[in-house]
């Protein structure tokens, strides 16, 4: 059987702000999650696993505004002070929206965390500690 939304979930809830956030990656991995993609303006978010096996989340908050114009450079500072456990999700999502960043997309095959505008513009990539 393959992963659903609720063992994501479940291991969701394990993280209180971007440092736990590596953790939550290989639990997920584990369970046979290759990627995913959430959408700021909302989090839903759509898990990708082998097989083309695919699921999807429902929105978590209200509808964000993504700003038309990203700031890279204030996306990272935001960036940097969730890994380091200052915020939470939320918190996290409205700074990505605020930056315009509309999703991103996380490859557990190559490890990384890929940030993305609204034109569908790379602003930022990262590896995921693993």
């Amino acid at each position: 059987m393959m992963f659903t939304v609720q063992q994501i979930k479940a291991a969701h809830a394990q993280v209180q702000s971007g440092a736990d956030f590596p953790n939550y990656i290989r639990e997920i991995k584990e369970m046979g999650v290759t990627g995913f993609e959430t959408w700021v303006v909302d989090s839903h978010t759509s898990y990708f696993g082998k097989n083309n096996y695919q699921t999807q989340s429902t929105p978590m908050y209200e509808d964000l505004a993504i700003a038309g114009k990203a700031d890279k450079t204030a996306f990272a500072g935001y960036l940097n002070i969730h890994q380091q456990g200052k915020t939470d999700y939320l918190t996290f999502c409205r700074h990505c929206a605020e930056t315009g960043v509309e999703k991103w997309i996380v490859d557990l095959t190559a490890m990384t965390c890929t940030y993305y505008d609204k034109a569908g513009n790379e602003l930022l990539q990262e590896q995921i500690p693993g």
